[in-house]
């Protein structure tokens, strides 16, 4: 019996873990999501600041996190039309979270590759 409990506790923590990958996994969105919200707006100055992503996996990637309420296309009406891309409220949620990856990546990389503890 109690490994069962067990195993629906690993479910109770696997399901959610689980979704908030679906959203921002992959090789691109964190590094977009992370480029927009240090102020890069335009299209190319988020493509610029990312090296090796294409205009294609760019412009798709940055529909796929819209559509998940991360990031906001904003269409200014003028001549020509700008476009800018902005985080969205929703997307403050991720600042402790790339915030504790950013820390544990920096802990990591000296113990593995310095052996410091």
């Amino acid at each position: 019996m109690a490994k069962k409990q067990t195993y629906l506790s690993c479910l109770d923590t696997l399901k959610p873990v689980r979704d908030a990958l679906d959203v921002i996994n992959g090789k691109w969105k964190l590094p977009i999501i992370i480029s927009v919200m240090v102020g890069n707006k335009r299209f190319t100055d988020i493509q610029n600041s990312i090296p090796g992503i294409t205009p294609k996996v760019l412009a798709k990637e940055l529909k796929d996190l819209e559509e998940h309420q991360l990031i906001k296309r904003k269409v200014i009406d003028d001549f020509p039309v700008k476009i800018l891309y902005l985080p969205d409220i929703h997307a403050n949620t991720l600042i402790p979270i790339i915030d504790a990856l950013k820390d544990w990546g920096l802990k990591h990389r000296e113990k593995v590759f310095f052996g410091k503890d």
